[in-house]
Order: C-alpha cells, then structure tokens, then sequence
C-alpha cells in the first residue's frame, strides 16, 4: 500500500491541472476493496481467503497520454506501451490498481502438503486499466504486473490479522508456491441495456451483459455473463459488481450528482472457462503442489450499493461452482467496497 501512497501528490497535482468544470462532471475517486471468505460463510476460512485492493479512477480523459488529469507517472506509461487508442469514445478514464489475494486449503492444523486440496499461495498484483465507452457499450483492458510466493507476505498478513482477532494460525504456509513473477491483459466488452420504470414507483432497472477474457501466466481464461440491478436513480456505469475489471465506480459514468440518495441491489453471474490458474496449477517454471482443476467455473452473486454525495458503499456475497476435484465445499465470499469521489 506504500506505493498508492506515494502516488497520492502526484494525483492531487494533476487534479489542480484539469479543468473545474471537468471535475465537476467526472470526479475521480479512491476505492478500497476487502475480499473475505468469513464475510460469506461463518464456516468456511479456506480457499480464496481474504483480499484487498486499492484502486485510483481518473476522470474523463481527452486521451490517455497528454490529459493534465494524469500524473507524469501515466503520460509516461502510456506513451511507452502506445497506449493512446484512436477507437471512437464519449468517455474514456483510467484507473490504478495494488492489491493482496490469500488461498489456503481447508485444513489450517496440518503443517504437511496436502495432495488433494489447494495449495497456499499469495500474489500481489498491480494493475493499469483503460476504459473507453461509447453510448450503452464498454470496452476495458487491464495490464498486470505481480509476484507471487512468499515475496507477497501473504503468511505475515494472515498472522497479523489472526493474532489481532484471536484466531488460530494456519501451519502450512512453508508449503506455498514459490517465488514467480506474474504478467498478464484482461479484456471485456459490456453492454447495457435500461429498462423504464416499474409501473408508477420509481424503482428503475437495467442489465449488463459481458464477454471477455484474461491471457498471462497466473490467470488465462474466457468468461461471460450479466448483471441484473434494480433500484433508485441507478448510476450511469456499467455494473455494481466490485470484483469485475469495470466495477465499483471503475468504468466512465454520467454526470456526477453530489447530494443525492442513491440505492439498489444487484444479481450477478459469470461462467468460465479455466486454461490456467497458478493458485491451482502451481509455479509455472517450477515443479510444485498442484490440484487438478476444473476447466468450467461458475459464479453468482448478490448484494446491496448505496451511495450518498461522495460516498459509496457496496456489499456482496458471491457463490462459486468448485474449482478442483475433490473440493469438499463450494466456495463463498464476501466482499465490502468504500468508493469516494475527490
């Protein structure tokens, strides 16, 4: 979290150069998320146990390499990987993203490797997301950079947090996989379409469709899906769902409304098709424990924004097919963001 923080002036210097009416219509916005498995299931304390990331959303951009709305750090980025497409776009933003994920089998006492469930592994991941929409369409891509093993301290986070709430500590994490750099895109495509109110309320409805897909050496596969929301004076983005690429107050948006009440729950589903996953697979370069998993993975989701001035608050609950054989439980998560506009 040490390098969101220092990138914290340089963000604030390049708000002081854009334009206060540009400001006004799109803010940018700090999001901090919190992933955990007893934030979905009091019993369960396994599998994708626990994460948290940081993200910083730009506001809209005129392009992704001379916009004063950036800092120097992002005009040079960009500039260097080209990253200035010519694609036609009403809006276009960027976001910035660190974050920790934690996986651990199920049974925390044993301190031997356990053949037939889930390796311990941690990763810690950056990310450079570029969005751009077009009316009801959005496209988005995100490039990540990481580590995974024990470089990612996920053995000394989950002891912290267990010391300061009484649990028990888990007494394998001298099994996780090992050191590996982590490289990879994601890719989707949504559309949106939003339906008229429900008969005189004023309860509004929209769903979001998505197709895509992520290619690297941690995560590579194909997915799709949609969001169903439905709620009072629903945001003009592209989905509540805080673990997709153009989630939580992520993707471009309408005009920014300070001051007003806003409210809805949402549905959520997602099928992939898995060709890699390092948590299950193992090192790549390496010989190392390793699960045979599923090649087809499905996913649901409920939960609840609510969102005030500059305020937002998500909270979900996601439930997953399971992943490898021989899982004994399915897996289920919650997950609690806190968005606020600059």
């Amino acid at each position: 979290m040490l390098g969101v923080a220092a990138l914290m002036p340089h963000l604030a210097a390049a708000n002081e150069r854009c334009e206060a009416e540009r400001l006004g219509e799109s803010p940018p916005a700090v999001n901090l998320r919190i992933d955990n498995d007893l934030l979905g299931s009091g019993d369960q304390d396994q599998g994708y146990t626990n994460g948290a990331v940081i993200t910083l959303v730009s506001p809209d951009l005129v392009d992704y390499i001379n916009d004063p709305c950036l800092p120097r750090i992002a005009h040079w980025l960009n500039s260097w990987i080209d990253g200035n497409p010519t694609l036609p776009a009403d809006q276009k933003n960027m976001v910035f993203s660190i974050g920790q994920s934690l996986y651990t089998p199920q049974d925390w006492t044993r301190s031997d490797v356990i053949k037939n469930d889930r390796p311990y592994a941690a990763i810690i991941m950056t990310s450079f997301g570029y969005n751009i929409r077009r009316g009801s369409l959005l496209r988005t891509t995100q490039l990540r950079i990481g580590v995974l093993g024990p470089i990612a301290l996920g053995e000394e986070v989950q002891d912290a947090v267990h010391d300061a709430i009484g649990d028990d500590k888990f007494s394998g994490w001298d099994n996780q996989l090992r050191n590996e750099p982590l490289i990879g895109t994601v890719h989707e495509r949504m559309a949106k379409y939003t339906g008229n109110t429900l008969g005189r309320s004023e309860l509004q409805w929209d769903v979001i469709s998505h197709w895509g897909g992520s290619l690297g050496n941690a995560f590579s596969h194909a997915n799709a899906g949609a969001e169903l929301r439905l709620g009072w004076n629903l945001p003009d983005d592209f989905g509540s769902t805080p673990t997709r690429p153009a989630g939580e107050n992520t993707a471009p948006g309408g005009a920014f409304h300070p001051r007003r009440f806003s409210g809805h729950v949402f549905l959520t589903s997602d099928v992939r098709w898995v060709v890699r996953d390092i948590t299950l697979d193992g090192n790549t370069f390496r010989s190392s424990h390793s699960v045979n998993k599923r090649s087809f993975v499905g996913e649901v989701g409920v939960g609840v924004v609510l969102s005030y001035d500059k305020w937002k608050f998500a909270l979900a609950r996601y439930y997953r097919s399971r992943e490898f054989d021989g899982q004994t439980d399915t897996p289920v998560f919650g997950s609690f963001t806190i968005s606020r506009t600059l």
